[in-house]
C-alpha cells in the first residue's frame, strides 16, 4: 500500500466479499476477512481508491449492494465481515462510487460531482442515502436518472419527465422481464406482504444451510432433480453455475 501511495497508483475495489464473504471466511478464517481488501487502510495512506463491479465480472451495474458493503461491513447474507473501525462513513463510500472514480477516467472536474461546470449526471434515489437505516442501503434504487442533463429515466412523481420507455431487457430469457428489475424486486410482495428480499433474507436465515447462495445453499433440489450433463453436483460452482455473485 506504501508503494501505490510513493507511486501516485490507485485500487478499483470491487464488492465480491459482499457475494463470497461466507466462503472466504470458510476457507481462510474470519481474522482474515476483516480488512480484505483494506479499503480503509488504503484511503488513510492517500491511495487513489474507487469503486466498480470489474466491467459486471463481481456483480450487476447496481451500486448499491457495493455501498452497503462498505458502510456495513457485511455480506449479502448478513455475515459480518468488516469490524465497525474498518467500515466507512456513508460520505467516503459515496465517493468512491462517484468523485473517486474520475481519476482513474483522467475526468476529474468534469463530472463525480454535483456541480456547475461539471456534466449533468445524476440520479434520485427512493431513500436519503445518508439517513436511511444501514439494512435498506442494498434495496435503493432510482426515481430519476439523467445523463448528460438528458431524463432518460423517471417514475413516480418523476414519470412525467420520461418520455421514452426503456426497451426490453435483454435477451428475452432475462429474468428482468418477468420480475421487472431490481425496483420491482423490492417493491413486490411475498405471501405476508413483505419485500421479496426480505422474505429471501428471512428464508436464509431460517434454512439449516451455510451458504446463502441460492445454488449452493437453499436451491439443491432444483439442481439435483435437473437433466444437466453435470458429473460433480458437490463443485463450488454448483450444478447450474454459481449465482453468488449475482445480484
Amino acid at each position: 500500500i506504501d508503494r501505490i501511495a510513493a507511486l501516485g497508483g490507485g485500487v478499483a475495489v470491487q464488492h465480491r466479499m459482499a457475494y463470497q464473504g461466507e466462503y472466504f471466511v470458510e476457507r481462510y478464517g474470519a481474522a482474515a476477512a476483516e480488512a480484505t481488501p483494506p479499503v480503509k487502510r488504503m484511503l488513510e495512506k492517500g491511495v487513489n481508491v474507487s469503486a466498480g463491479t470489474d466491467a459486471t465480472r463481481v456483480a450487476s451495474y447496481n451500486p448499491w449492494v457495493s455501498l452497503s458493503w462498505l458502510v456495513t461491513g457485511k455480506t449479502v447474507g448478513g455475515l459480518q465481515l468488516t469490524p465497525q473501525p474498518n467500515c466507512l462513513t456513508r460520505d467516503q463510500a459515496l465517493r468512491m462510487w462517484t468523485e473517486n472514480v474520475t481519476w482513474f477516467s483522467n475526468e476529474q472536474g468534469k463530472k463525480g460531482r454535483i456541480e456547475a461546470g461539471q456534466l449533468a449526471d445524476l440520479v434520485v434515489p427512493d431513500r436519503d442515502f445518508f439517513a436511511c437505516p444501514e439494512s435498506d442501503i442494498a434495496d435503493t434504487t432510482a426515481l430519476l436518472t439523467v445523463v448528460g442533463g438528458k431524463v432518460v429515466y423517471g417514475v413516480g412523481d418523476f414519470a412525467r419527465f420520461d418520455d421514452a420507455a426503456p426497451p426490453p431487457a435483454m435477451p428475452d430469457w432475462s429474468p428482468v422481464r418477468t420480475f421487472g428489475g431490481y425496483g420491482a424486486w423490492g417493491a413486490q410482495a411475498g405471501p405476508d406482504g413483505a419485500p421479496l428480499q426480505a422474505v429471501l433474507r428471512n428464508a436464509a436465515a431460517n434454512c439449516g444451510c451455510a451458504s446463502d447462495c441460492n445454488l449452493h445453499g437453499h436451491a439443491h433440489a432444483t439442481a439435483w432433480s435437473s437433466k444437466l450433463p453435470v458429473s460433480d453436483l458437490q463443485g463450488f460452482w454448483g450444478a447450474l453455475g454459481c449465482a453468488c455473485w449475482a445480484v
